[in-house]
Formats: C-alpha cells, structure tokens, sequence
C-alpha cells in the first residue's frame, strides 16, 4: 500500500527533476520522541506564504521543478526499513531525484541503500554534532546513533566526509579511523570550506549540526555548532554532482516558533538548487 500511494503520486510528475518525500520515522531515536512529526512541519514552511520558491543561486523551485511527493505512511508496515529503501528507489526509477524529510537519522541507513542500487560509486557528505558511527548503541544495531557504521561496513559509501562534529568519543573515532571517515570536526572549522567529489555526492544533514542558537528543535542540541551560512556556502560551494539527500532529527516538540523548520526548509531549498546543476 506504501508503494501504492508514493506511486500514485509519482504519476503525477511531468517536467519535474526532483521529488520531495518524507519520511516520518523515529523508532530509534535513543532519547525524545518527536522527529516524526517534522516532515509536515518542514513542508510548511517551504511552501508558506511567507516566502518564495526562489533560490539564493536564481533557481525557482516551483510545481514544474519541486514534485511533493507526500510522506510514507510506516504505521503499518511490518518492516520499515525495506518499505523505505523500496521507497527510494521507486523515486530514483522514476527518473526523479529524492530530498528526503527525516525522521531521525536512522532512515538514512535504508536510504542510502536504495542509492546503491543505482550508483556503482557514491560518497556521503554529512552534517552532524554527531559522527554516529556507534556500533551498537543501546543493543539496537539500527539505532539513530549508529546508520554510518551500518553504511560504511556494508560498502554502501566510497567516502565519508563529516562537517560540525564536536560529541567524538574514543569508540566513534576508532570506527572513524577503522572506516577511513573524513571528520572535519568544528573545532578545526576556519574560514570557507570547499570541498571535492569525483563520486556522486548524497548530502545527509542532521539539523543538530547547526549550533542550538538558530535550531533549538532539535533532540540533542550541542553548542558551539554551524551556522545556517556555513552549511549553505559549503553546499554552494561544493565541486560534485549532488544525486540525494536528506534533511533529518527536527524535533517539532522541541521547536520554538517553528524556527528549526523554517531552517531545514532553506536548507532543503539551496540543496535542491545545487542538485539542479547537473540534473
């Protein structure tokens, strides 16, 4: 039925390159409850009267462009994490480029899988206070803490690079080292950061990445984090083909005045115009 609906709505593309689909999924999350109910909220404000569809770069993300794709109803599906790898490549079959909403970080363990299937080569930028290479936090290998241990051993990723860490401990920098990660941790961050993939690149941004000041919705808000600029120049400025990408662990109960959608509704924004470059 899950495929049924996402289908139906597929149907409905014409000229668009890029599909929006959310993913309202926080089964394992490791301490609040909350990221679920971010994809409407996100959606929202993408789509609000108090802004446009225009990009920074001169992109219009308008209904010729931007498909909204709905969100995945997971309530009854007996195994999540096919349904939304199945999910994702129903998008990518269908000629379309997929923005995923999270959710915790746990969906991009089953989304990324889905890519594999299409590109025999992929690197992953990603965005986080956290490295989240645990390898099995709290005794639940599919945890919100551990999707790039699950990624990396499964040769679903070529590279790894991550921008903002500051939570390292000795374990993940162990997997880190183990996996051949590329952890730019913000301590380390100075001036523009521009960065090269001779891969197609899958953008995966945990929204606690950014310091607490500009996104409070978060579950686990770090400070001394990124700005909403630094993440912004980084992917304008990035040298690659953006193929993917995920927005995830806005935690709407956490929010104050929908500040943290309002962000991750930008960020979406000037992710799906850099995507646009070589679609």
């Amino acid at each position: 039925m899950i495929l049924e609906s996402l289908k139906a709505a597929l149907e409905k593309s014409d000229r668009q390159k890029l599909a929006l689909v959310g993913i309202p999924d926080d089964a394992n999350s490791t301490f609040l409850r909350g990221a679920a109910e971010a994809p409407p909220k996100i959606r929202a404000q993408l789509f609000s009267d108090a802004f446009n569809m225009w990009t920074e770069t001169g992109v219009d993300l308008g209904e010729d462009v931007l498909l909204d794709a709905g969100d995945l109803d997971l309530g009854e599906v007996p195994d999540a994490w096919a349904a939304i790898q199945h999910a994702v490549e129903a998008v990518l079959d269908h000629g379309l480029t997929p923005i995923c909403l999270g959710g915790d970080h746990a969906i991009t363990w089953p989304i990324v899988k889905g890519f594999r299937r299409k590109y025999d080569t992929l690197s992953i930028l990603h965005f986080d206070a956290h490295p989240d290479l645990y390898d099995n936090f709290g005794d639940n290998p599919r945890s919100h803490a551990s999707p790039f241990a699950r990624i990396m051993e499964n040769h679903l990723a070529d590279r790894l690079v991550q921008v903002g860490i500051r939570t390292a401990n000795g374990h993940q920098r162990k997997q880190a080292r183990r996996f051949g990660v590329e952890m730019i941790e913000m301590r380390e961050l100075t001036g523009d950061l521009s960065l090269a993939f001779d891969s197609p690149v899958y953008i995966s941004v945990d929204v606690d990445g950014l310091d607490p000041a500009y996104a409070p919705g978060v579950s686990h808000p770090e400070p001394g984090g990124l700005s909403p600029r630094q993440v912004i120049d980084t992917i304008q400025r990035l040298d690659g083909r953006i193929v993917g990408a995920d927005i995830v662990e806005v935690n709407p109960r956490r929010d104050f005045h929908d500040l943290t959608a309002v962000v991750a509704a930008k960020i979406v924004k000037e992710v799906a115009a850099k995507m646009l470059v070589h679609a």
